[in-house]
């Protein structure tokens, strides 16, 4: 709930920002600031909040930001000016990192035959946000206004941030320790040193830039002809993609069997074919439904694949690890947006597809070549141990 409630910080303006900007007497022009700012709150904490959880109490820490997050989401709910507005969504999407470090505590506490499943379930959470802070945004919208969105929201983080103190177990994980400076570069020194790290961050930008090109992209050909839906007909797919929650749960299920790597490549290969049906949104909207459903199961499966694979080799990390892997997740995500709304308004909803499958199988042919240099590597460390001394 926690995971669900602080990332829906993010997406709930993506349906409001019309209202929004009316309310505040806003430019059109200058509202994809407001989702841009609260991304790049969310980007710098990941870098410089989420590796904290190595060198602190990780209860103490998600409870204490999940209570700045809730101050983050009031001052939006109050806001009377552009400044305001833009602060208080930059404090949100900052202290909304509280979801990763959630992922890390729980692959920290958790029995290694057991860290696939508990990092699948609270990932399961994480797909729960991001689907449904659409729906609810522009449901809630719609009753009470989009001050009530917020104000909502942060009521349910400082009770949920409460509860976390109150009823997390104790923090007994293992914890890197060091100094906050190496911590915070994290990101860059996995990156340059560690292998594994470098191939499974890879795969997460591709694939999710290949999530976000359907999801930023999707809306564009069904309110156009000969669908014409509306907002709210548009938000519905976010059921569909609910299957993402079921994909994380499953995958991480099969990841403690050490079915991590088999399930990446199929799933990976799920998600290339899924464009197979995206692809045919201009013609039938069942086929959507299909290709949706299999992209986020796809997506998800992966996600929680890669993840249980890079803490399960050093869960004392696990907080550094999470933030630096998620630092290229959010660098796809952006990435599939951008060129997704670039291609489609010069060639359409048909080339945004291949864009789409393109991604896909780029993320794919990463995993078969760092699957290659992972065996080769294995063979000569066994020859390495066989080879007669002298």
């Amino acid at each position: 709930m926690l995971c669900a409630v602080s990332v829906a910080n993010i997406y709930y303006a993506q349906p409001l920002l019309g209202r929004i900007g009316s309310d505040l007497s806003l430019p059109t022009a200058s509202l994809g600031l407001i989702v841009t700012v609260a991304q790049v709150g969310y980007l710098l904490g990941l870098i410089l909040l989420v590796p904290l959880g190595d060198l602190m109490n990780r209860r103490w820490l998600i409870a204490g930001l999940g209570i700045a997050a809730g101050f983050g989401t009031l001052t939006v709910s109050n806001s009377t000016t552009a400044a305001q507005l833009l602060i208080g969504m930059a404090l949100a999407g900052l202290f909304s990192v509280v979801v990763q470090i959630v992922v890390a505590y729980a692959a920290a506490i958790s029995a290694p035959a057991e860290r696939g499943r508990n990092l699948g379930v609270v990932t399961g959470g994480v797909v729960v946000g991001i689907i449904g802070a659409r729906t609810v945004s522009g449901l809630v919208a719609d009753l009470a206004g989009w001050r009530a969105v917020y104000a909502g929201s942060a009521v349910l983080s400082l009770v949920l941030a409460a509860l976390a103190a109150a009823m997390l177990p104790r923090d007994d994980g293992p914890r890197a320790g060091g100094r906050y400076s190496a911590a915070a570069a994290s990101v860059v020194t996995l990156t340059a040193t560690d292998r594994v790290f470098r191939a499974k961050s890879t795969i997460a930008l591709l694939l999710f830039a290949s999530f976000g090109t359907l999801w930023s992209a999707m809306a564009l050909p069904l309110s156009a002809e000969p669908w014409r839906l509306s907002p709210a007909q548009i938000g519905l797919f976010g059921i569909a993609g609910l299957a993402g929650a079921l994909g994380a749960a499953r995958a991480g299920a099969w990841a403690d069997k050490g079915l991590g790597e088999r399930v990446t490549a199929i799933a990976l290969v799920l998600l290339v074919v899924s464009w197979a049906f995206s692809g045919q949104a201009a013609y039938s909207l069942a086929a959507l439904v299909v290709g949706v459903v299999v992209l986020d199961f796809a997506v998800q499966a992966v996600h929680v694949s890669n993840q249980n694979r890079l803490v399960s080799e050093d869960p004392a990390s696990s907080s550094r690890i999470v933030g630096s892997y998620m630092v290229f997740y959010s660098i796809g995500s952006g990435l599939g947006a951008f060129t997704a709304g670039a291609v489609y308004a010069r060639w359409g909803w048909n080339v945004v597809a291949v864009l789409g499958s393109g991604y896909a199988a780029a993320a794919l042919a990463v995993w078969v070549v760092s699957g290659f240099s992972e065996a080769r590597q294995r063979a000569r460390a066994v020859d390495s141990r066989t080879a007669p001394p002298g």
